[in-house]
């Protein structure tokens, strides 16, 4: 199957980063976010991607043309130019990038891989967010149900206290940090979609996460997977620290 990754917004919540690379390029651990989030899939052997990007694409088209090259021992002869490669490193995928325009929307840009996507079943994952979800039980879950698209629900982790006020509002009641409770569900990602999606985006100033996803909703065609484990999205520096620090810690999105 398939992976297609949203990779192509500006990401201007974390332009100390984005100003010199794409959101998917910004680093954790060492490696790109887009690489953490290609090993998440590729453990369950799913290694053909699809990179839909846009702002600083190229940043990605070089970081992939070089990256046996950079992974790799080699001695150069620096008279001839002659290269020996002593060990080469790199991971058995497939991964086409295209540029799918600086200016269209999420949805445009699935749109415009329709026909290298193809007619299967696919899975579609924003290129600035890992979890640890079981990508077998999405997709067995996805073929339970039957639907045109499978969205996997999560709860965002809570990141502020929680203050109760008197009625005049000038006293605080009470103080508890921020829990599970103080929030709902939200879109996590990690889709899996049939090509039946294509039919519900109109062109590229279509945002996939609107008009397409309550037209899904309206025809019953939204199947709703529950993750309770690990999620997180970097959108700002403070999220990039949290994923630093998850890393350091064992990286719970990385499956042995």
């Amino acid at each position: 199957m398939k992976v297609v990754i949203f990779a192509g917004g500006l990401g201007t919540r974390l332009s100390e980063e984005t100003a010199i690379r794409p959101k998917p390029m910004v680093e954790i651990g060492g490696k790109p976010i887009l690489w953490h989030i290609m090993k998440i899939f590729a453990a369950y052997g799913h290694t053909d991607f699809i990179v839909l990007g846009g702002y600083k694409v190229d940043t990605i088209r070089s970081w992939l043309l070089n990256y046996s090259r950079l992974s790799s021992d080699f001695t150069v002869d620096l008279a001839s130019g002659g290269i020996v490669w002593q060990r080469t490193q790199a991971e058995p995928w497939k991964v086409t990038v295209l540029d799918t325009g600086l200016e269209t929307m999420t949805g445009g840009r699935l749109k415009r891989a329709r026909d290298i996507i193809g007619k299967g079943t696919f899975f579609l994952t924003y290129g600035d967010g890992v979890a640890d979800v079981d990508v077998g039980e999405l997709l067995a879950f996805h073929k339970k149900m039957g639907k045109t698209c499978t969205v996997t629900a999560v709860q965002p982790p809570g990141r502020f206290g929680v203050m109760g006020l008197s009625s005049d509002g000038d006293e605080v009641t009470h103080f508890r940090e921020k829990d599970s409770l103080d929030v709902g569900v939200i879109n996590g990602g990690f889709f899996v979609c049939e090509s039946g999606v294509f039919d519900v985006v109109d062109a590229d100033d279509t945002v996939w996460e609107q008009a397409p996803m309550r037209r899904l909703v309206e025809k019953g065609e939204l199947a709703c997977y529950r993750h309770n484990g690990f999620w997180e999205a970097m959108d700002t520096l403070r999220d990039k620290a949290v994923l630093e620090a998850a890393y350091q810690k064992g990286a719970p999105w990385i499956k042995d």
